[in-house]
């Protein structure tokens, strides 16, 4: 009788995105494992959140996420006890269409004087652009000043900001760093910045549990790391 191949299908959202493409093709070839990844936003409304994917039933044995993301999953039960890890940390920055000038979103003021130069800005209709409608940018007194596009996901902000529909995007860095026709113009400033964690786990359910603890194991292990930090993320593993 002939073993099986394990085939894995992982749900990711895009910030750990960039690091995870990278690490893939090594993590199937070393453990002989088929992998199908889909895409889906961490956390907001509508049919493409990896929390709505799972309940329609799309097949998953691994979610990549926010720690604010799998923190759901875990209260609604969707996840196997135990099995999730924090991969990696990532600030909030800003970009700009690629070419075009970078300006200064170093302090508090520079920041919101940008914002309210700007015509529209673009965030994600995911864990970092809730935070920024509903706690940044409120509390900074521009929520009510500023045009807001809310894009699904961090692509679709990069997306709309290349095609020159709003002026910036504000983002994970991770995200921009994957992005097409766009630049980064720099981190916001620490006293306001909103560090997201993605983390790993498990969907409750899986019928592949130890392929998806291998592919666990090697996103967290030290030999990540190097992938991880070109990403634009800083890894929660041993260094190599």
């Amino acid at each position: 009788m002939t073993n099986e191949v394990a085939q894995l299908n992982v749900l990711i959202s895009g910030g750990f995105a960039g690091a995870y493409e990278r690490l893939l093709p090594e993590f199937k070839r070393t453990s002989g494992i088929r992998v199908t990844t889909r895409s889906g936003a961490s956390q907001g409304a509508g049919p493409q959140t990896i929390a709505a994917q799972l309940a329609c039933g799309v097949p998953a044995d691994v979610v990549i996420l926010s720690r604010e993301g799998l923190s759901e999953l875990i209260a609604a039960q969707r996840i196997a006890a135990g099995t999730d890890v924090d991969l990696a940390r990532v600030p909030l920055g800003v970009a700009v269409r690629a070419g075009t000038p970078k300006p200064d979103v170093s302090t508090v003021d520079a920041f919101k004087r940008v914002l309210l130069r700007a015509k529209a800005v673009a965030v994600p209709g995911s864990t970092s652009g809730i935070w920024l409608m509903t706690d940044l940018f409120p509390r900074l007194g521009i929520a009510e000043k500023i045009g807001v596009k809310v894009a699904p996901r961090g692509s679709d902000a990069t997306a709309i900001l290349a095609a020159g529909d709003v002026d910036l995007a504000v983002l994970p860095v991770s995200e921009i760093m994957t992005g097409v026709g766009v630049d980064f113009a720099g981190s916001i400033a620490p006293e306001m910045q909103f560090v997201q964690v993605f983390s790993v786990a498990v969907v409750a359910g899986s019928g592949e549990i130890e392929g998806s603890k291998r592919l666990i194991e090697y996103l967290a292990s030290a030999h990540a790391s190097e992938a991880i930090r070109h990403s634009g993320m800083e890894p929660l593993v041993a260094s190599a």
